[in-house]
C-alpha cells in the first residue's frame, strides 16, 4: 500500500469519527435549541449507534462486493450535503431526520476503509492498530473541537467545518490509487446460532454489550448533568471533558505492554473491567474537576477490555472469522445505542444519582457473569 493511501484512509476515519461524536458535547444547546428534552437530543448520536450494529448485516444481503473508493466518494459527498443541511437546520425533526441519513453511510464507509487497510497484508497488523487510534483520535477531536467552535461561532459552525474537512477528504478520495472491492458477510442465522453456542462469544458479546452501554451513557449525559450544575459553562469547556478519550490512542498501541503484567488476555480483562467499575462508582462525586479525571480512568478500562476482547473474538474460531467480528461489533453498538437512550430517560425522570447506580448495578452482574464463566477460556485465563 501507497503511503499517501493510507494518510488518506486514515484521515477519512478521523473526520468520520468527528461527524459522528460531534453532537454531543453539543446536546444540552440543541435540546434548547430545539426545545426538546434530554432523551430526544440524545437521539442524535444514538440513530448513529444503531445503524452501526445493524447496517453490516442489511448491507451484506444487499450486496455481495462493493467498489472501495467508490463507496468512499459517494458516501462523503452525501455526508458532506448532510453536514451543510445540517448548519441550516432549524427544528428537531429536521435534524434527525439529517443525522439520520449520515447513520446509513456512516457504517459504509468505515467498512471501505477497514477494507482498504485489510488489503495490505504485509501491514495488517500495524494498520488495524492505526485504525483503532484514528476511531478514537476522531472521537475525541470530534467532541473537543465542536464545544470549541460552538462557543466561539455557533453551533451551525461546527456542521459547516465539518463539511469543508469532508470536501478536503473527498478531494484526496478521488486521488486513491487502490480500486478493489470489499467483500461483505452475509450472515446466516444457523452460523449465528452456533457461534452463539460456544459460551465463549457469549461472555465476550454480552461484556462489550454491557461496558459500550455504561460508557456511552456516562458520556452522553455528563453534558446535561455539568449543565445542570453551573448554567454558564461553556460548549468549549463541556468538550474539555471528552480529552480522557485520548487515553484509548495509548491504551490501544501499547496493549501488548498492559497484557504482559497479568500474563493472560482474560486476567487483563477483568483488570480493566475493575478499573471501568471504579470509575464508575466514582461519577457518585460529581464535582467537575473530579469528573474531568474520572473521564480519563474510565476510558483507561474501557479501551482495555475493549481492545482484548477484540482481540479474543476475532481469535477464538479459526473459522468465520469475519462473521464472528461483525457480531461483535453488532453487540458492542447495540449496547452503545441502546446505552445513548435507556440512561437519558432514567436521567430524565430520576436524576443523576440513580443514573449513575443504574450503571454500577449493571456492571457488578456483567462482572460476575464474567468471572463465573471464566473457566471457559482456559487458553486465556
Amino acid at each position: 500500500m501507497k503511503k499517501i493511501d493510507f494518510w488518506i484512509v486514515v484521515y477519512t476515519i478521523i473526520i468520520l469519527l468527528s461527524v459522528m461524536y460531534a453532537t454531543q458535547p453539543l446536546q444540552p444547546l440543541l435540546a434548547q435549541e430545539f426545545s426538546v428534552s434530554v432523551t430526544q437530543a440524545s437521539s442524535f448520536t444514538a440513530v448513529i449507534m444503531f445503524f452501526l450494529a445493524v447496517a453490516p448485516i442489511i448491507y451484506g444481503y444487499i450486496l455481495e462486493r462493493i467498489n472501495a473508493k467508490k463507496v468512499l466518494i459517494i458516501a462523503s459527498l452525501i455526508l458532506c450535503v448532510t453536514n451543510i443541511s445540517l448548519g441550516f437546520s432549524n427544528t428537531y425533526e429536521v435534524f434527525l431526520f439529517l443525522r439520520t441519513c449520515e447513520a446509513v453511510v456512516v457504517p459504509a464507509i468505515l467498512t471501505a476503509s477497514m477494507s482498504i487497510l485489510a488489503n495490505d497484508k504485509a501491514n495488517i497488523k500495524r494498520n488495524m492498530s492505526f485504525y483503532v487510534a484514528a476511531t478514537v483520535f476522531g472521537g475525541l477531536i470530534g467532541r473537543v473541537m465542536s464545544g470549541a467552535i460552538a462557543t466561539q461561532f455557533g453551533w451551525r459552525y461546527v456542521f459547516f467545518s465539518l463539511s469543508v474537512a469532508l470536501l478536503v477528504g473527498l478531494y484526496f478520495i478521488f486521488k486513491l490509487s487502490f480500486n478493489g472491492e470489499a467483500t461483505l458477510t452475509k450472515a446466516k442465522v444457523k452460523d449465528v446460532v452456533m457461534i452463539l453456542k460456544d459460551k465463549r462469544f457469549v461472555v465476550i458479546y454480552m461484556l462489550m454489550f454491557t461496558v459500550f452501554f455504561v460508557f456511552s451513557g456516562l458520556l452522553n449525559i455528563v453534558p446535561f448533568r455539568i449543565k445542570e450544575q453551573l448554567p454558564d459553562v461553556t460548549e468549549a469547556q463541556i468538550g474539555l471533558l471528552y480529552l480522557g478519550y485520548g487515553v484509548g490512542i495509548v491504551v490501544s498501541l501499547t496493549i501488548h505492554k498492559i497484557t504482559a503484567l497479568f500474563k493472560k488476555e482474560m486476567r487483563t480483562i477483568m483488570f480493566g473491567l475493575g478499573v471501568f467499575f471504579l470509575a464508575t462508582l466514582a461519577f457518585l462525586n460529581d464535582h467537575i474537576w473530579f469528573v474531568f479525571a474520572m473521564v480519563f480512568v474510565l476510558c483507561f478500562g474501557m479501551f482495555t477490555v475493549h481492545t482484548l476482547s477484540t482481540r479474543l473474538a476475532n481469535s477464538m474460531k479459526e473459522s468465520q472469522k469475519s462473521l464472528t467480528s461483525g457480531m461483535y461489533l453488532t453487540f458492542y453498538y447495540i449496547g452503545g445505542a441502546v446505552g445513548s437512550l435507556l440512561p437519558a430517560v432514567i436521567y430524565e425522570h430520576f436524576g443523576w444519582y440513580p443514573t449513575v447506580l443504574t450503571f454500577v448495578f449493571v456492571l457488578v452482574l456483567i462482572t460476575l457473569f464474567v468471572h463465573f464463566n471464566r473457566n471457559h477460556f482456559k487458553a486465556y485465563s
